[in-house]
């Protein structure tokens, strides 16, 4: 019998449950006639902010994502670190006229100054195929579980520094009209996924920024 090290092995998303993530909401629970294959967080009410780092941090095997606003440090990091995992296939769109602002500017020369020899990712720039905004702001983890809404990545996009529970936030806390939902339903992952596939292919045929 192999010896027991004690060691802990991390969290993943092969034994995610929705309900793991009740612990970011105001409530700390859900109700009891909830979806079983759909939870929707809300911006200002809810730690959504925390529903992302929760599972960005337990992604495995994949990433396919595309984000209209992408002004958070913190989730850029965790990203670099799973498309730095030549076992980890990270595919991400970013919109164009969002690439030029500048926090997001600073991210992404950040991330390309960092050691882009080494991601075993795809990131590219773009805009939709009528050429319009690329709108879409989701993404399938692991093939198992996705988010979808009008969150963006930024500090009021997602109300970071909320404090669950607190019928009235800090001095200086701001939070946007957003949502997140969070779905485990096959058939739409496979769909949104095909989606995201598409869209980052149209992204990738177009002339991408300099950073």
């Amino acid at each position: 019998m192999p010896a027991n090290t004690g060691a802990e092995k991390p969290d993943t998303l092969q034994t995610f449950t929705l309900d793991d993530l009740a612990q970011y909401t105001r409530e700390g629970a859900f109700g009891p006639n909830c979806s079983p294959d759909l939870r929707v967080f809300y911006v200002g009410r809810d730690d959504v902010h925390g529903v992302l780092m929760h599972l960005f941090t337990r992604a495995t095997l994949s990433v396919k994502m595309n984000m209209f606003g992408y002004d958070d440090d913190e989730l850029n990091q965790t990203l670099m670190d799973l498309a730095k995992d030549p076992t980890i296939m990270v595919q991400v769109t970013l919109d164009k006229s969002q690439s030029g602002g500048a926090h997001e500017k600073q991210i992404l020369t950040s991330d390309v100054a960092a050691d882009p020899e080494t991601f075993a990712a795809d990131f590219v720039v773009g805009q939709s195929d009528s050429h319009q905004i690329s709108h879409t702001k989701g993404g399938v983890l692991d093939g198992i579980v996705a988010f979808e809404g009008s969150t963006n990545w930024s500090s009021s996009g997602e109300g970071v520094g909320i404090s669950l529970g607190a019928a009235k936030q800090n001095p200086g806390f701001k939070a946007q009209n957003n949502t997140l939902a969070v779905y485990t339903n096959a058939y739409e992952i496979a769909k949104f996924s095909a989606r995201l596939d598409y869209e980052h292919g149209v992204a990738a045929h177009q002339t991408q920024p300099q950073f």
